[in-house]
């Protein structure tokens, strides 16, 4: 009898062991996908975590992926580049209509187009006098040339641009905006 209640009793720790090792084996892997959601932040250089919602949601959207935090853009700016940035808020509707169709445009182009999300680096809005998203600028030797306010015309809308707006647009400027060394 001894001998069962030997067996019972072991068949019981072996059993609370394997289930302490698999319980602290889940913290580990939650900490580590916690960990690399935050580390997807690296293109605003906040914690995920810490994103606007409507931003989360795009951090896996090939269509913004060329983000630019405020420091570069002043680095940009103070450097007397020549470029384009395109102004826009992750929860902006008319952002989420036009960027996926104005993004292909600048690939087929040859643009680079930075982002600046507007909603992450909310001093964007009165630093570079912006009103309404989208908003696309050409800067000239640092200084701000031209730009277009507002997104792509909608459901036979006259308001808003067309994609030929927008690559007559960087056509206008394509061979002033210099290659970016990124």
């Amino acid at each position: 009898m001894k001998s069962k209640k030997k067996k019972k009793s072991a068949a019981i720790l072996i059993f609370l062991g394997i289930l302490i090792i698999m319980i602290a084996a889940l913290v580990v892997v939650d900490q580590q996908s916690k960990k690399q959601m935050d580390s997807v932040e690296n293109a605003y250089g906040i914690a995920a975590s810490k994103l606007n919602p409507a931003t989360r949601e795009l951090l896996s959207d090939p269509n913004y992926q060329q983000i630019i935090v405020p420091t570069d853009l002043k680095a940009k700016i103070d450097n007397k580049d020549s470029f384009f940035v395109y102004f826009f808020a992750s929860d902006c509707s008319h952002c989420r209509a036009t960027t996926p169709q104005l993004m292909p445009l600048v690939d087929s182009e040859g643009i680079e187009l930075p982002q600046f999300n507007l909603r992450e680096f909310e001093a964007g809005w009165t630093d570079y006098n912006i009103e309404f998203t989208p908003t696309l600028v050409y800067y000239e030797a640092g200084v701000e040339k031209d730009r277009m306010v507002g997104g792509l015309q909608e459901n036979g809308s006259d308001q808003g641009y067309t994609l030929d707006d927008y690559k007559q647009f960087f056509q206008k400027y394509k061979g002033s905006a210099a290659p970016s060394a990124s």
